[in-house]
C-alpha cells in the first residue's frame, strides 16, 4: 500500500470516529495525523486501518484505534499541559497525545527495555523526537518530571498505581483500564485529600500491567 492509500484510509477512519463517538475536532485531527501504519510490523501494516488491536513485539498490542480515540477525548487535553503515559508499547498512544498537548510535554514508561528502545527510535524517525520515553516499572510512574496534569494507562491494573496517583497535581485527570477481572475504564480527578473523584466509562479489555509495586 501506498503512502497516499495510507493517508487516505486513516482520514477516512478519522472521520468514521468522529461521527461515532462525537470526538473533539483536535482528536480527529490527531488520529488523521499520526501514521499507525508506522508503527506496526510490516506484516501488519495492510490492517492498520482495520479498527481493532494489533500484535506488536513482546507480546504486546497496539490499541484499537476507537479505544485511542475515545480515551483522548476523555481526557479532553489541551496544549502544553503536562502528561505521563503508563506503557509506550510501539509509541502510537504517546504520538496521538503528543498532537494534542506538545511532544515536549509526554513522559512515557514502558516496562520492557526491547519496546521502549524501539519506540524511543521510531518516534524520532517519525519526527515525534521531544517525546521522552524511559524503560522502567510504571507502578513508580517518572517522579522526577511529576506533578502532572494528567496520567494515563494503556494496560489493565487492579487500581490506579499509588506513586502515579501521587505525581498527578491536584485536580489533575487519571484514566485507565481498571479491575481485578473485568476491566472498566475509569476516569479519576484528584481530590485535595489526595483521594479520586471517580467515574465508569464503561468494559473494556487491555492487555495486563507488568511489573510490581
Amino acid at each position: 500500500m501506498t503512502a497516499p492509500e495510507f493517508e487516505s484510509k486513516r482520514r477516512k477512519l478519522a472521520d468514521k470516529l468522529q461521527r461515532r463517538y462525537d470526538l473533539a475536532a483536535d482528536v480527529t485531527q490527531a488520529m488523521a495525523t499520526v501514521p499507525r501504519e508506522a508503527f506496526l510490523p510490516e506484516n501488519q501494516r495492510s490492517s492498520a486501518y482495520v479498527d481493532r488491536p494489533l500484535p506488536i513485539d513482546d507480546g504486546q498490542t497496539i490499541s484499537a484505534p476507537h479505544m485511542v480515540a475515545m480515551m483522548a477525548d476523555a481526557m479532553d487535553l489541551g496544549p502544553d499541559e503536562r502528561v505521563l503515559e503508563i506503557g509506550t508499547g510501539c509509541g502510537y498512544h504517546a504520538a496521538v497525545t503528543a498532537e494534542l498537548v506538545g511532544q515536549n510535554n509526554v513522559y512515557t514508561v514502558e516496562y520492557s527495555d526491547a519496546l521502549a528502545t524501539s519506540a524511543r527510535e521510531r518516534l524520532a524517525t517519525l519526527g515525534y523526537d521531544d517525546i521522552s520515553v524511559r524503560h522502567g516499572n510504571g507502578y513508580h510512574g517518572w517522579p522526577a518530571h511529576a506533578p502532572y496534569d494528567t496520567a494515563y494507562l494503556t494496560c489493565g491494573a487492579n487500581a490506579f498505581p499509588d506513586a502515579v496517583i501521587e505525581q498527578v497535581r491536584v485536580g489533575g485527570l487519571l484514566l485507565g483500564p481498571i479491575g481485578r477481572g473485568a476491566q472498566r475504564l475509569i476516569r479519576a480527578t484528584k481530590r485535595e485529600d489526595g483521594g479520586l473523584e471517580e467515574r465508569d466509562l464503561g468494559g473494556v479489555r487491555f492487555v495486563r500491567m507488568r511489573g510490581a509495586p
